[in-house]
């Protein structure tokens, strides 16, 4: 079984490189989805985003404001230090958790789809850790373009995380999503080939060594 972790700035095309793994038979497990999942409305994480930034991050019906929230943590690093302190260890707890059921039911490749896992210091924590990556100002355009974000909260989110350098230096293998979506899914395709033809190979898990070309 191969344990990988999934990245990439906003906008650079990770969320296509995660659905094409779905779609191959990878176990994807969406940590985005699982933060949502741990704050929802009367758990426990909830209570205690409440507790740290007040009764301002909560809609009338008592569930999270996530856009109240965003204006705070991605304006103030401190804000957002507090709040992925929170968040963090609840979602490794659930992840955990999916793994294991994904290793019982024979999954040979495991994918973590983390948006902030180098910021999170996971970077080590895999066999194989993909990077998608495409140059800064696209990921703005994308951003403002297809999903109505002015250009100043782009580059805001934008500065929010890890920047390319690290990433990139993190990375085993870079996946090159300033093209099409279907160049793109090409490379997650050849990169699958690779990963389950090693895994049959092997037997197991193995340590890559250096970054891939795909």
């Amino acid at each position: 079984m191969r344990r990988v972790g999934l990245t990439g700035g906003i906008a650079a095309g990770k969320s296509t490189v995660s659905l094409r793994l779905r779609q191959l038979g990878a176990a994807v497990i969406d940590h985005d989805v699982l933060a949502r999942e741990v704050v929802e409305a009367g758990s426990p994480g909830l209570a205690a985003v409440v507790e740290a930034f007040g009764p301002q991050v909560l809609t009338a019906l008592g569930t999270l404001d996530r856009s109240a929230l965003g204006r705070i943590v991605f304006m103030d690093p401190r804000a957002r230090a507090t709040l992925n302190r929170i968040v963090h260890p609840l979602v490794k707890e659930a992840a955990a958790a999916l793994e294991a059921d994904a290793i019982a039911e024979g999954n040979v490749v495991v994918v973590h789809d983390i948006p902030l896992l180098v910021e999170t210091g996971q970077a080590g924590h895999f066999d194989e850790l993909v990077v998608v990556d495409a140059p800064a100002d696209q990921r703005v355009r994308r951003l403002v373009e297809g999903r109505g974000m002015s250009a100043e909260d782009a580059w805001t989110r934008l500065a929010a995380q890890a920047d390319d350098e690290a990433r990139l230096e993190a990375a085993d293998v870079v996946l090159d999503g300033s093209g099409s979506v279907d160049g793109l899914r090409a490379q997650v395709d050849a990169l699958w080939d690779r990963w389950t033809g090693e895994v049959s190979a092997l037997g197991g898990t193995a340590r890559s060594g250096g970054a891939h070309p795909v």
